[in-house]
């Protein structure tokens, strides 16, 4: 997989989130390294955000680039805060929307799932609040702007029993099938951003690339909080044939200076990669604009207004 050395025009401002850990922080370090101007962390835990900007200094030598800001995906309020906060940026160049949990075992949050809540519903609401922002820094600085969501190639793996479901995101309310719940996430995350890229083409509203991506199977914090033995089955994995969080960042890095041709698309291992046979099939087909209709409602409850955003 290649290194990351490519050096970023000036002036561009970088939102990673998940970053006071693994893949996350790795991605936050290249942008400090490579040029970036202003490179926010946005974390959940102010504390080990602050840990993570001060290790980034330090190892880059640079202060002043790095600034850590709140936001928890598990609350939807919390989602709106923190970009109703970036809309106030002078601008802003990339989001990368890494933050995500794996858990095996059934959790409630925003009425919704755990999983399904963070790595899908509000994973969405913040690129939906976000894109009028990025829109604003194409106009005003002649810049391609990317939105990135990482994704997995654990979305090759899900059963998706849902699918066949009158509403996908009703039935995924349960916890029936706890260890396929991370897997149909990623698999979810890839429908929604197939679509949407179709829907932003529609518009005549500057260009914003929208990709998502597989960092690989990597040694990071992910799987903390998955129950006895899987826990133990995944540290091993990890240790034997994990990569480093720093070359699975490396994907972040590249879709996030990607060109037009991965708009919608998957990269893996720095190139454009195919999605899962089933995201490919008819039934996929079907499935991915289903499920689009679906979030963009919730969406919709949860801030009135924010599906216009694709649009306009």
């Amino acid at each position: 997989m290649e290194s990351i050395t490519r050096i970023l025009e000036p002036g561009k401002t970088v939102i990673v989130t998940g970053s006071n850990i693994g893949i996350g922080l790795e991605a936050a370090r290249h942008f400090v390294r490579l040029n970036a101007e202003k490179v926010i962390l946005a974390c959940r835990d102010a504390a080990k955000g602050n840990e993570a900007k001060n290790d980034i200094e330090l190892s880059e030598r640079k202060i002043g680039v790095v600034e850590v800001w709140h936001v928890d995906l598990g609350s939807f309020d919390s989602v709106i805060e923190f970009c109703e906060r970036a809309k106030k940026l002078n601008r802003l160049d990339i989001v990368i929307e890494n933050a995500g949990v794996a858990t095996g075992v059934y959790e409630s949050c925003e009425g919704y799932e755990r999983q399904i809540t963070v790595n899908v519903i509000s994973t969405f609401l913040m690129a939906l609040l976000l894109l009028p922002t990025l829109r604003r820094t194409a106009t005003q600085f002649n810049v391609l702007p990317h939105l990135v969501i990482v994704s997995s190639d654990a979305h090759y793996y899900a059963a998706f029993k849902q699918r066949t479901e009158p509403s996908v995101f009703e039935a995924l309310r349960g916890g029936d099938d706890p260890t396929d719940r991370y897997p149909v996430t990623k698999l979810l995350e890839i429908l929604i951003v197939r679509e949407l890229a179709v829907e932003m083409d529609k518009t005549g509203a500057p260009k914003v690339i929208l990709n998502a991506l597989s960092p690989g199977f990597c040694r990071t914090g992910l799987y903390r909080n998955v129950p006895f033995p899987l826990s133990t089955f995944f540290t091993v994995a990890t240790l034997a044939v994990g990569r480093t969080s720093e070359m699975g960042s490396r994907n972040l890095f590249k879709a996030a200076t990607a060109g037009e041709e991965s708009h919608g698309n998957y990269i893996v291992d720095c190139s454009l990669g195919n999605v899962s046979s089933f995201v490919r099939s008819k039934e996929g087909e079907e499935t991915q604009k289903r499920v689009f209709k679906e979030l963009l409602f919730i969406l919709e409850k949860i801030k009135p207004g924010v599906v216009e955003n694709i649009w306009h």
